[in-house]
């Protein structure tokens, strides 16, 4: 090949390297990282991706060139010239793709045996998903149970996540690792905070029709903040369960995602209001959270609501929640 041809075909191949390298850094693809495992999954992204860039831009060189110099002319109908095959590019052309796909593969193993490690003493929550709401427990803290996920700043988390109904997806986009949670198994993943802040947990699988609002709440603290989180959240509730305990049930079971109710915040349309429910008696209010198919309302499906509140809720839990539906504005 002459040396103005690999000249013209370095420069296409630089000139297409900028263009996607461009696009790759200009556009953010990726959350800002707030975890160490996504610093990691951050990095191997990268990695595959400066590859890809290199075997576009040699892919574009030759194309390009070859187009633009080996064309056939409008009145040319001839066969082109017999060749055969190149033995040192076909050995070349198969060498340098395994190489790289092997590189990837490495770091790719590296970083999910790093992402799973959660040290000696991690942080423990087990994780409860349930159509369409999250429930976290801290069985170190005594069997703490919230609605919210903190977690404390540089210290490794181990979330146990389980099922009530259907496969859920865990997923908090800043830190990076996701995970499923299914019916009858215990799965597990690690989060590692990097910076305080507050994030979305999302459920990332299709999971009924309040799955859009299957979201909750996750703080990272420091260490003193996450103490003194854990000891007023331990305080026995005021005023019977009804208001304080009531009014924190109804948003860590989900019920806000489904249900509209006014003095709760909540406009949802999955299920009937609850502004009105009061007036059909505490039974019947008891009833439509242990056994929603039993009554349903006139206009919506059976089989929407969740049917394991039973179990989930324990009998104070389901007092304190039947007690601030049935109880006035």
């Amino acid at each position: 090949m002459r040396r103005g041809s690999i000249v013209r075909m370095l420069a296409i191949g630089i000139a297409s390297a900028i263009v996607v390298a461009l696009v790759a850094v200009l556009i953010p693809w990726l959350p800002d990282s707030a975890s160490e495992e996504m610093d990691r999954i951050t990095f191997t992204y990268w990695f595959a991706t400066v590859i890809c860039i290199g075997i576009f831009a040699v892919v574009a060189a030759v194309i390009v060139y070859s187009v633009r110099t080996f064309r056939v002319q409008p009145d040319d109908d001839s066969d082109g010239p017999p060749i055969h095959g190149h033995t040192g590019i076909e050995i070349l052309w198969t060498v340098i793709p395994f190489v790289l796909v092997t590189a990837i593969a490495i770091v790719s193993a590296v970083v999910l045996a790093e992402n799973g490690d959660a040290g000696s003493n991690p942080l423990r929550v087990n994780v409860f998903a349930q159509q369409f709401a999250w429930r976290f427990e801290y069985p170190q803290q005594n069997g703490l149970r919230s609605g919210e996920l903190v977690l404390q700043l540089d210290r490794s988390t181990k979330l146990e996540l389980q099922a009530a109904d259907v496969i859920h997806s865990f997923w908090i986009p800043q830190m990076g690792q996701k995970q499923d949670a299914v019916p009858g198994i215990t799965t597990e993943l690690v989060i590692t905070p990097t910076r305080t802040g507050t994030f979305t947990v999302i459920c990332t699988e299709l999971c009924g029709l309040g799955h859009a609002t299957m979201r909750a709440r996750a703080r990272v603290v420091t260490k003193g903040e996450f103490q003194r989180w854990v000891r007023q959240q331990q305080r026995p509730a005021g005023g019977g369960g009804g208001g304080g305990e009531g009014a924190q049930l109804f948003a860590s079971a989900g019920c806000g995602g489904c249900h509209a109710l006014q003095k709760a915040g909540t406009d949802a349309q999955v299920g009937p209001s609850l502004d009105d429910i009061g007036s059909k008696g505490a039974d019947f209010v008891r009833e439509s959270i242990v056994d929603p198919n039993a009554d349903v309302t006139q206009g919506y499906q059976p089989g929407v609501m969740p049917t394991t509140f039973g179990e989930s809720l324990s009998n104070q839990e389901i007092d304190a929640l039947v007690q601030y539906l049935t109880q006035g504005g």
